[in-house]
């Protein structure tokens, strides 16, 4: 498990923001994540739960610019973040980063993608991944047999709202766990 804040740090640093990191994708992965960016908004009421952080967090996700799980899923991330100053994310793809990938495994495997959650000086907080628990129900439910979605075809927009806020709640505990940090509200005098 990820416990040297330094290690992760650089990794961190050598992230890329959600629009550069789609641009090394080919033209047509790019127009898939644009698609589903396209679809994805959030309400007045978690632009307002996101205006309310105060700490800041940091989150690094592995992932794969082909996967079609991150596809779907990467796109809420960036809104989520876009609606708050106090969140820095930034994405790596899980295989130039092998070190890191192998020690967030999910289900033993390598799976994408995975949130890395921390502090603001890098502290480990949570790695959550490779799915929230509304887009496995819906899996289940629609029972697609295949491992892994192309990405080609987008969920509907119930599901996308359901898996955002799924997301949502996951950023919005974090921040609840760095608010009450006793190390952070000593320092913050909080």
């Amino acid at each position: 498990m990820i416990t040297n804040a330094e290690a992760i740090q650089k990794v961190f640093e050598q992230g890329a923001g959600y629009t550069d990191y789609v641009a090394t994708g080919t033209s047509e992965q790019q127009q898939r994540w644009e698609q589903m960016a396209g679809q994805v908004g959030l309400t007045e009421v978690q632009m307002e739960l996101l205006a309310g952080f105060v700490r800041e967090m940091k989150v690094l996700v592995l992932s794969g610019i082909w996967c079609g799980d991150c596809v779907e899923q990467c796109p809420l991330f960036a809104a989520i973040a876009d609606g708050s100053d106090k969140i820095d994310l930034r994405f790596v793809d899980r295989d130039e980063q092998e070190e890191l990938a192998d020690q967030v495994p999910i289900c033993g495997g390598k799976r994408v993608p995975v949130a890395i959650f921390m502090a603001e000086d890098y502290q480990l907080c949570s790695v959550y991944g490779d799915r929230s628990l509304n887009r496995y129900r819906n899996l289940v439910e629609k029972q697609l047999g295949a491992a892994c979605s192309t990405g080609l075809f987008l969920p509907g927009e119930d599901e996308i709202s359901v898996q955002l806020q799924d997301w949502l709640n996951e950023f919005e505990r974090i921040q609840l766990l760095l608010r009450l940090s006793t190390r952070l509200r000593k320092k913050y005098g909080d």
